[in-house]
């Protein structure tokens, strides 16, 4: 990853540029603005590759996938409104031992190492961004862990580039090009950390530290704290993982989010080996995790007291993090302002502790991996818990529809749940996916829930 110091190495000069021929007089003056040896190198045909780098992203579905490659230069590149054919590049995946071609889908420049998502993407820069096609079977990042994908792409030009009028701007070159760095956009700003508590349990974390505070740590602003807990497929020893799948950590830390909402986002890992105290003492209700994790937050509410909203501390988390969403509330009902929990399940007897904390849980009705009724271990799903919450007094605003709506109707239902539930004076909402909607598998209910600005909205809006 980009954090992680790596060696940086000068790649062979594979895909050569070719400079576009100039008239003495042109060349005179592009001489007057340039340094002489930038000059003399563009002058000899020359523009060699620089370095490599895999682009990738965290996916609200397919967890976290390589997207492109950027291509960095010695020199800028001018296509003059001209376009790279996609078949002008090959590129190849060597991963677990098996190497395979990745589906190039565009190619364009670009100032900066970074994937342009609009429809005529690009501008002149010194980088060539390769995208590919994220549907390729090798496209994945990680597994249970991530994968070693250091020099595991290899990127060739097998075509000639050039301008719409013909001249020569890359030349194609015998020599491939390997990747050395990795680049996560978002995931890259969480700085690494590990809390060991008085008990002597330790917990991995990420940190993502909001623009304003880094700008001047002695600040005086407060900002909210946002705790996500991930699921069990996420116990590992990797650091990493907790932010590369789903999409929970990543959705709050996304630049448009903290432009909005700017926020401190901190994103424990449980390490192996998986605790299982008891039938339903797993992941982050074992009592060593379970007291770690409190005394992770208390301390680092405590170490950041100038700059943390105290009123605005929020809870999200996704399958067994649902379930530790529900258990912590319930050991610390005076603490939290709000929670996300989704594809959960908890202790229905506890639920009359946390009937005054605004929750927005949601969970598809033929989830699998954690029944909507049922639960796990004999403790009960959201349904059951959503019916004690109501039973213990608390008011619960419902709503059912598709997992899979387009983003407008789906954050349109959500809308209309929230004014249901603020015509009644509910600050619990629950939201149910009918069965046969949710993409890739029926557990996989937050998919949507994390890009979900209404829900985002409704949780910064909460305050004790």
């Amino acid at each position: 990853m980009r954090s992680i110091p790596r060696r940086t190495v000068l790649a062979v000069t594979a895909g050569v540029v070719a400079a576009p021929t100039v008239s003495t007089a042109t060349a005179a003056a592009a001489d007057a603005t340039t340094a002489p040896s930038e000059g003399r190198q563009a002058a000899s045909g020359l523009n060699p590759v620089l370095r490599t780098d895999l682009l990738t992203r965290v996916t609200p579905r397919n967890n976290w996938l390589v997207t492109a490659v950027a291509i960095q230069y010695a020199h800028r590149i001018d296509l003059r409104g001209g376009s790279v054919p996609p078949t002008a590049f090959q590129v190849q995946a060597t991963v677990g031992g098996r190497t395979a071609a990745r589906t190039v889908t565009r190619v364009y420049s670009n100032a900066s190492a970074e994937v342009d998502d609009r429809s005529h993407p690009g501008r002149p820069g010194d980088r060539l961004i390769v995208e590919l096609d994220p549907n390729d079977s090798n496209a994945r990042a990680a597994g249970t862990d991530p994968l070693p994908l250091d020099r595991a792409y290899s990127v060739r030009q097998v075509a000639d580039v050039r301008t719409p009028e013909g001249e020569p701007v890359l030349e194609a070159g015998p020599f491939a090009n390997r990747n050395d760095d990795v680049i996560t956009p978002v995931v890259d700003d969480f700085a690494a950390g590990s809390f060991t508590d008085s008990a002597g349990s330790e917990l991995d974390f990420r940190l993502y530290q909001p623009a304003g505070f880094l700008r001047n740590p002695r600040t005086r602003t407060r900002y909210p704290l946002v705790v996500t807990l991930h699921g069990g497929g996420e116990v590992a020893d990797n650091n990493m993982t907790q932010l590369t799948s789903n999409r929970v950590a990543v959705t709050f830390a996304k630049p448009e989010r903290q432009r909005r909402n700017p926020a401190f986002v901190l994103s424990p890992q449980i390490p192996p080996p998986r605790p299982m105290d008891g039938p339903d003492g797993t992941d982050w209700t074992d009592a060593k995790v379970q007291a770690a994790l409190i005394e992770l937050i208390d301390t680092f509410v405590r170490e950041h007291s100038r700059n943390v909203d105290t009123d605005r501390l929020y809870l999200a988390g996704l399958s067994s993090g649902g379930r530790g969403i529900y258990s912590l509330l319930a050991k610390r009902p005076e603490v939290f302002a709000a929670a996300l929990p989704t594809a959960g399940w908890g202790d229905a007897a506890t639920m009359d502790r946390i009937t005054h904390i605004p929750i927005w849980a949601d969970h598809s009705v033929d989830d699998p991996v954690v029944p909507y009724r049922e639960g796990r271990f004999g403790n009960p799903g959201t349904w059951t818990l959503m019916n004690a919450l109501e039973t213990a007094g608390a008011r619960v605003s419902r709503g059912e529809w598709a997992n899979d709506l387009p983003k407008a109707q789906f954050e349109a239902r959500s809308r209309a749940l929230l004014r249901q539930a603020r015509a009644t004076r509910s600050h619990v909402l629950f939201t149910s996916y009918t069965s046969g909607t949710t993409p890739v598998s029926p557990h996989l209910s937050w998919a949507q829930t994390y890009e979900n600005d209404v829900v985002i909205d409704w949780l910064f809006a909460q305050s004790r």
